[in-house]
């Protein structure tokens, strides 16, 4: 059987996850609401899985046995599979002082509650990138956007962030917030964007 998806959409393989002789496909919503699709296919024939809980068994791919799962039963029946499948990414932004490595005291301010959230979500991965406003060398701001990156590391190694789950890049001035001309001073892009997966 092939299943074909879309990056970013969930589907639930349930015969095929649980090692059930049955193979039920359930196409789950998108988490951000937009429109899905998918095609499962064998060689006896295939079926186009087009809206939320939409459902086959894929025994019965040549014969017409589309259904649409019940929202409340898939959750129900099916909750240690749904609870394992990997979580979407979550970003969060801190926010520097001019010129420098040190947080604003909002920013500072955020990172219990910060290490808190990464802590219950059980990250396996944690991409941590420094950026800097326009004002200065473009050479200037990738030492500069680095030295935060490895700053706010420190700070999370800190907070008991496993070191091993934690990487570090600069972006400079590159990735702008908000855009500016060169030379302009513009707080919101002096940050660093940690991304967690």
């Amino acid at each position: 059987m092939v299943a074909m998806i879309k990056p970013g959409h969930l589907l639930l393989l349930v015969g095929l996850l649980s090692g059930c002789v049955s193979d039920r496909v359930v196409l789950l919503p998108s988490p951000d609401g937009a429109e899905t699709a998918l095609v499962v296919r064998d060689a006896s024939g295939e079926r186009v899985l087009d809206r939320p809980y939409a459902a086959t068994n894929t025994q019965a791919l040549a014969a017409p046995f589309d259904f649409r799962a019940n929202p409340e039963y898939v959750e129900t029946r099916y909750a240690a599979v749904l609870q394992a499948l990997p979580r979407g990414a979550v970003s969060h932004v801190l926010y520097f002082e001019t010129g420098g490595d040190r947080l604003t005291q909002a920013s500072l301010a955020e990172l219990s509650a910060l290490r808190q959230q990464i802590a219950n979500w059980q990250a396996s991965e944690i991409m941590v990138i420094g950026h800097t406003d326009r004002v200065g060398s473009l050479a200037a701001n990738d030492a500069l956007s680095a030295k935060r990156a490895e700053a706010v590391r420190e700070l999370l190694i800190g907070e008991g962030i496993p070191a091993e789950k934690l990487e570090v890049a600069g972006r400079g001035e590159r990735e702008p917030l908000v855009p500016t001309a060169d030379e302009v001073d513009e707080p919101r892009n002096r940050r660093v964007e940690i991304n967690v997966r």
